[in-house]
């Protein structure tokens, strides 16, 4: 399995990604992926069309989630891959997840409208694949679409984040609820681009010791947020906790995505990686 090429984490427009599952998967072919996980937000709506896209094209595929998780007043992910889709404990539990949506995006667009950017609602709307699962995302696009910003990642660094206009929270499932319904599900629980989060060295800690006394058996550590300085300092963390290692590009689309799929470097050596006992 050394010599597969694996991406476990990337979006399609079942969530926040800009292209169909079966783009996706051609887009990952096309790269050189062997090993393909489609881990929408929330949602897996997208798995069945995934998964026959990806056998058509040859490649394996391995079922997958991303959850959004409260912990310590930050928004978390927690990927969740070899899931058993049709599990009901897990389908419920990502739809109450989803739940609230729509109430916080007529929020967000209030607060956008407070600061002279109008219609956000209906503007990020024509952005959705999936209007239960309207984000942050397609109110980003709907600000590049009417000229307010250049790019999505001048939007996020001006807008919708804490402490910037149309920043509104949402209460997502728990750490615990998460790490159960994957686990539940028959899945591997993952915590996703660990580098992104802003938690204080002793923060990082407990968010680590907890998932992993819950059950949670891997960090990303090659993701596409991450610097290089990053791959080896996750690196160490899956070290030092005893975590598998996985690696995804998160990508969501062309021109947004900092990595594209399958461009990932191997994982460093010395880590065992999420797949090592995968029947691939």
């Amino acid at each position: 399995m050394s010599q597969l090429k694996f991406d476990l984490h990337c979006h399609s427009n079942v969530s926040d990604g800009l292209l169909s599952p079966e783009q996706v998967a051609a887009r990952a072919k096309a790269n050189g992926v062997d090993v393909w996980a489609l881990t929408d937000h929330d949602e897996l709506g997208g798995v069945a069309r995934a998964r026959a896209a990806a056998e058509a094209l040859g490649m394996r595929y391995i079922p997958g989630v991303e959850i959004s998780v409260t912990w310590a007043g930050q928004t978390v992910h927690i990927v969740g891959l070899q899931v058993d889709e049709t599990n009901r404990t897990l389908l419920d539990g990502l739809y109450a997840t989803r739940n609230g949506r729509e109430r916080r995006a007529h929020e967000i667009a209030g607060e956008l409208e407070k600061v002279g950017i109008c219609g956000a609602f209906e503007g990020a709307l024509k952005h959705v694949g999936n209007p239960d699962l309207i984000s942050r995302t397609h109110f980003a696009r709907y600000m590049v679409e009417a000229g307010h910003c250049c790019d999505t990642k001048e939007v996020f660094a001006n807008y919708l984040t804490e402490g910037k206009p149309g920043y509104v929270p949402h209460r997502w499932a728990t750490l615990k609820e998460s790490v159960d319904w994957i686990r539940g599900a028959g899945g591997v629980a993952v915590i996703a681009h660990p580098g992104r989060y802003k938690y204080t060295q002793t923060q990082f800690g407990a968010l680590f010791d907890e998932f992993k006394q819950l059950g949670g058996a891997a960090i990303e550590v090659h993701t596409g947020s991450h610097t290089p300085e990053q791959y080896e300092e996750y690196a160490q963390i899956a070290r030092s906790y005893g975590f598998l290692a996985s690696m995804g590009s998160d990508f969501h689309g062309p021109g947004e995505s900092r990595v594209d799929l399958g461009t990932l470097p191997p994982l460093p050596k010395g880590l065992t990686p999420v797949w090592h006992d995968w029947q691939l």
